[in-house]
């Protein structure tokens, strides 16, 4: 439950202001069809997170304990800086004709999440617990936390959360659990 929890609660908001936050709002405004948008957007993320959550867990068993926890922590500290630097959404290619609302989504989203903040902490979250479906339920689920306000308030969110705030406390968080990795307080490893 533990690994579920924190992957959820990071996720959810590292994602906050994040540009795939941005796209939600950009792909309601634009199709004005909520439930495809959110569907699409939890295919995408699920496919994305189980294929980081993998390559994350399989980085934990090459690795010893003592290298993955310097990995890891330097990750976290990675992590809390990155979430400092705003994203700007990304344009929107193509149209519906071809793939449909969902379609639209799911790609959109898929090759936004590609390398983004919330893609590498499912690895290092992956790699730092056991529990790989914990972890990508988690940050699936703090991905659709993120995702379906914005989907259903579109610019509305952006102007209701303070950003600056919500990256900082983000990057706080990171932070400390890169240091308390780095440490090995709680005997992470």
């Amino acid at each position: 439950m533990e690994a579920f929890l924190i992957s959820t609660g990071l996720v959810a908001l590292g994602e906050m202001g994040d540009k795939t936050q941005l796209l939600a709002m950009l792909l309601a405004a634009r199709f004005k069809r909520p439930v495809p948008i959110i569907l699409g957007v939890l295919v995408a993320t699920l496919v994305n997170h189980a294929l980081a959550g993998v390559v994350g867990d399989t980085v934990a068993r090459w690795m010893g304990p003592d290298l993955l926890r310097w990995v890891i922590g330097g990750s976290f500290l990675a992590m809390a800086v990155w979430m400092l630097i705003p994203d700007e959404a990304d344009e929107v290619e193509g149209g519906t004709a071809r793939f449909g609302v969902f379609g639209t989504t799911v790609i959109a989203f898929f090759l936004a999440e590609m390398g983004d903040k919330t893609q590498i902490a499912t690895v290092a979250l992956a790699a730092r617990f056991s529990d790989l479906w914990a972890v990508v339920a988690g940050t699936t689920f703090g991905m659709m936390l993120a995702n379906v306000p914005a989907v259903f308030f579109g610019d509305r969110v952006s102007r209701l959360v303070p950003m600056r705030v919500v990256h900082a406390i983000s990057a706080a968080i990171f932070a400390l659990l890169g240091v308390l990795t780095l440490l090995n307080v709680g005997r992470f490893f």
